[in-house]
């Protein structure tokens, strides 16, 4: 029996891949890791091991981890927090729990000079990882597709969408990539490093703002202002105001092509065409409350 260990199952990225898992194998398989037990129920009254563990309590980690033959470690999302340092206290635990396989929730543009923080976090593990001894795994999934309601901004207002840069972003699924991971984790062998996960096409904002319009049955335009006055639009339009550089981190990293590339990795290990950008914007410019 394989031993499958998955941190942050209650989030919605990793918790989708423990319910594709559940799909296939028994409870007895899976050992979930979280910071606070009381939120995974749901997955406790299936009979699934759940152990708390938080990656900032390093001393809690080890045990938590042990038995796991693959360990499913998801990303930290707090921005208030040293992310690397964290992701650290968890590589560092793995390697004490002499865990046979780390599977990392990565993202696609992980890389030390991008202008877009957590692609540089990412970067940063994935070299904990490399200097680890561990076998391990980077899944560098591409910018979920669930953001681009956000990213596209007022548009419904003001009747264009407005954007301080364009550039190709591979805009990918997060249950396409939760769905991944559990395909993943229950292969033969796994691939030791990063493996690009993405959709199979990289559209342009131009690209999304078409085909908004063609959804609402209405003319949206499109623009590319200055940093400045996107900022002030976006704040305008309630953006908080400490959101702005994260946001304009991700733009200028668009700009320098960091999330232009696309793989067949993804499809594969689907066994089918992944969602692409155009049917996530039709599905909420066409939803109730568009």
């Amino acid at each position: 029996m394989t031993m499958i260990t998955i941190t942050g199952a209650t989030g919605a990225l990793n918790g989708r891949t423990v319910d594709h898992l559940l799909q296939t194998v028994g409870p007895a398989d899976l050992t979930l890791v979280v910071r606070d037990p009381s939120r995974a129920g749901r997955f406790a009254e299936r009979g699934v091991a759940v152990r708390r563990g938080d990656y900032a309590d390093p001393t809690s980690l080890p045990s938590a981890f042990e038995g796991a033959d693959r360990l499913l470690l998801v990303s930290s999302n707090d921005r208030g927090a040293d992310a690397v340092a964290l992701h650290a206290a968890a590589v560092d635990a793995a390697r004490i729990a002499e865990v046979g396989h780390v599977l990392y929730t990565s993202h696609q543009g992980a890389h030390a000079a991008s202008p877009f923080g957590p692609a540089r976090d990412h970067a940063a593990t994935e070299a904990l990882l490399a200097d680890s001894g561990l076998r391990w795994t980077a899944l560098r999934n591409g910018f979920y597709a669930h953001s681009l309601e956000w990213m596209l901004g007022p548009w419904r207002e003001s009747g264009v969408v407005a954007v301080p840069a364009d550039g190709p972003v591979s805009w990918t699924s997060r249950e396409d990539a939760a769905e991944a991971a559990a395909v993943l984790l229950l292969s033969d062998e796994l691939p030791q490093g990063p493996v690009t996960l993405t959709a199979a096409d990289a559209p342009r904002f131009a690209d999304l703002a078409r085909w908004a319009g063609e959804a609402a049955h209405r003319d949206v335009g499109f623009e590319v202002v200055d940093e400045d006055e996107w900022a002030r639009r976006a704040i305008a339009a309630g953006q908080p105001e400490a959101a702005v550089p994260f946001t304009l981190g991700f733009f200028r990293a668009v700009s320098g092509g960091f999330f232009a590339g696309t793989a067949p990795t993804l499809p594969d290990l689907l066994g089918r065409e992944p969602v692409t950008a155009r049917s996530v914007v039709e599905s909420f410019v066409g939803s109730p409350s568009a």
